[in-house]
């Protein structure tokens, strides 16, 4: 077993708390089970199933920690057209999942498991414009340079998510605004690009609703639900959130006890989109508590590592990958507790589902990659100063 530790790298505290996330998900989603197995006892089936994308998700985790950071540079690169294409067969294939469509899935012939590119294309484009950044740093660039090397790939990527999915779109430009703030690029263009990000969307708006097809289903429901949040309407969503208030408000502080929710059988997604609401009816206030304690310790986490890289890459690095996790799970429990428009977003490690749990494994494996970088420096700094016995003299006088 201490040999399993010592292959362990980068901010132990970060690995704590993926931990602690992990095994505090297998009692949630064991309970919400329950809504998944209609007509059937097996329940376990999908406890066993959310081990095993958990366990694949620390394998994920534990290999892409051992990758020394610096590789991922290059491999942004290389996986970017690789997203675009995956993201084009996505989108035309146009699967269907248990009678709802499915054209933010690709379905994995050999191995049969569907898995949501779009996740992913979330990882390799935040490193994309790490990268970029990076190698402009504190460089005077114009707006025409810029357009090409990253405006055109990072518009590419988020055109083609946004048919199927708005609210990725939307976390996943927002967070590209942000790293870009932080990496010193120019606000005046950042003002420019965010502008230019609205129209595009207008426009993709009105085109859709022209249509009769998937594009004006989705356009109509992306506008029902901005409208119907703002005008309290009567809607399947707004039954999704009146389900997930009365979760909510039946926990109080200790909650109803693990396993005994009474509305994961009537609130859809209760054990993916909306199993922040179960969590706080049976485990009460405390529990939502521990939730959000633990993801504002990661936060905290992901701002020590990034501020302790020995590289702008690699600060720029942390961030990009690591604030993306943080924000979706603000988002996902501003949905339940109505602070936010049901977005369809899940609760990372907490919520069922490989392609989340999978993703967010690889952007922590990236995070621990440059702490372990950290550590590595500094372990060798150490060494050489215990070998060199004039400069321990010569501290000590």
């Amino acid at each position: 077993m201490q040999n399993v530790f010592t292959q362990i790298k980068g901010d132990r505290a970060i690995w704590a708390i993926v931990t602690l996330l992990a095994i505090f998900s297998f009692l949630p989603v064991y309970s919400a089970a329950s809504n998944l197995a209609v007509g059937s006892s097996n329940t376990f089936s999908f406890f066993v199933k959310h081990f095993m994308h958990l366990a694949l998700g620390f394998s994920i985790m534990y290999g892409v920690h051992r990758v020394p950071y610096k590789y991922f540079r290059g491999l942004s690169m290389v996986l970017m057209p690789i997203v675009f294409v995956l993201l084009v067969i996505t989108m035309l294939q146009g699967t269907t999942i248990q009678g709802a469509n499915a054209s933010r899935w690709i379905q994995i012939p050999v191995v049969g498991v569907s898995f949501q590119t779009s996740t992913l294309a979330a990882v390799v484009i935040m490193v994309y414009v790490a990268r970029y950044l990076s190698k402009i740093k504190d460089k005077q660039v114009s707006f025409k340079e810029t357009i090409l090397p990253l405006w055109t790939p990072v518009f590419l990527i988020l055109i083609l998510i946004l048919p199927a999915n708005f609210s990725t779109t939307a976390i996943v430009f927002t967070m590209i605004m942000t790293l870009a703030f932080v990496g010193g690029y120019p606000v005046k263009y950042l003002g420019i690009i965010v502008l230019s990000g609205i129209i595009a969307l207008v426009f993709f708006v009105l085109i859709a609703k022209t249509t009769t097809g998937s594009l004006n289903v989705k356009a109509t429901t992306w506008e029902n639900r901005i409208l119907n949040y703002s005008n309290n309407a009567d809607t399947e969503a707004d039954y999704q959130i009146e389900k997930a208030k009365i979760a909510i408000a039946s926990g109080g502080i200790k909650g109803v006890g693990p396993g005994k929710s009474v509305q994961k059988n009537f609130l859809p997604q209760s054990s993916s989109d909306f199993i922040f609401a179960i969590i706080i009816e049976e485990y009460g206030l405390i529990g939502g508590l521990f939730l959000l304690v633990l993801y504002s310790w990661l936060l905290f986490r992901i701002v020590i590592v990034s501020q302790k890289s020995d590289t702008i890459f690699g600060k720029l690095l942390v961030l990009g990958v690591g604030l993306p996790i943080v924000f979706q799970a603000l988002i996902n429990m501003a949905v339940a507790v109505e602070l936010f428009p049901v977005t369809g977003q899940t609760l990372p490690l907490i919520s069922s589902g490989g392609t989340s749990i999978w993703m967010t494994c690889l952007a922590i494996g990236i995070i621990l990659s440059v702490s372990a970088r950290r550590q590595e420096l500094k372990d060798n700094e150490d060494k050489d100063y215990s070998d060199n016995p004039l400069e321990i003299l010569s501290e000590t006088i």
